[in-house]
């Protein structure tokens, strides 16, 4: 009798783990399994709707049409050019306003008096769309690569900057407290536990600034551009070239998706502190 009552208990555990286990996978088959199931429901619908007629398939060709007009440009060589000339202004625009927005925004989070002094000048400006600044850019600085570099460096500037400052501001006192207790300097406390609290905040502010400079740079070479994806799917659309259009809108698409996950999965590097 009591060597059955000292296994029940062990019995009871070890079900008790394979359900949890049973559980984490069915989770886990979810996070896989639901993003796909979403993304081939809306494949299907692209291709199902114009082939059903109830879309005019000159304005929107079915999915395989875009598809195989996509490996065309990809294989004869008329889309790569276009993407190079993206990507460089895109990820030259990006990495200097991280470079220049991150210590800005850590330096003005540190600092009262130089948050009082710019406070009045950096709502001034992240409160001006970057669009409505691009005629002022050409105008300066012309209709080259400068103008257009320029234009991301200033939008993506802001969502760095700002998202900066907030983490910094926004890190638990009682990890400040810690610290102190711990007799670490004003520099190690920033090094090691203010600016690691602040990562999650500063990616988010990257993350946005990342779509942002795709977004503002093929605005910018639809307006004033002889080469980019930009440029390709403006000149598809005026000469009417619908098949190529939709392959640019989707090679921008795909380029965004990538580069948030490449964000993704480096914030996750530098966040290993929070799991």
């Amino acid at each position: 009798m009591s060597a059955g009552l000292e296994t029940r208990p062990a019995a009871t555990v070890e079900t008790s783990a394979k359900q949890e286990q049973e559980r984490r996978r069915a989770l886990d088959s979810g996070r896989v399994l639901l993003p796909v199931a979403g993304v081939a429901l809306l494949v299907a619908a692209w291709e199902l709707l114009p082939r059903s007629g109830l879309v005019d398939s000159t304005f929107l060709p079915p999915f395989s049409v875009v598809l195989q007009t996509w490996w065309e440009l990809a294989t004869d060589g008329t889309l790569w050019p276009n993407v190079e000339v993206s990507l460089a202004r895109s990820l030259g625009g990006f990495a200097v306003a991280v470079a220049v927005g991150i210590p800005l925004g850590l330096l003005i989070a540190s600092y009262r008096w130089l948050a009082r002094l710019l406070d009045p000048v950096v709502e001034l400006f992240r409160n001006t769309a970057a669009l409505a600044l691009l005629p002022v850019f050409i105008l300066i600085l012309g209709i080259g690569e400068t103008s257009k570099v320029s234009i991301i460096i200033y939008s993506c500037l802001w969502p760095v900057l700002l998202n900066t400052i907030s983490g910094v501001r926004d890190v638990d006192p009682l990890f400040i407290r810690s610290a102190r207790s711990l007799a670490m300097g004003r520099v190690t406390q920033f090094r090691k536990v203010i600016l690691p609290a602040a990562v999650p905040a500063i990616f988010t502010g990257i993350r946005l600034a990342g779509a942002t400079s795709i977004l503002v740079l093929i605005a910018a070479e639809m307006v004033g551009a002889t080469a980019g994806l930009g440029y390709f799917v403006n000149n598809a659309q005026f000469n009417f070239q619908i098949p190529q259009m939709y392959a640019g809108i989707l090679t921008i698409s795909v380029i965004g998706l990538l580069f948030n996950v490449a964000l993704v999965a480096l914030e996750r590097h530098f966040s290993r502190w929070k799991r």
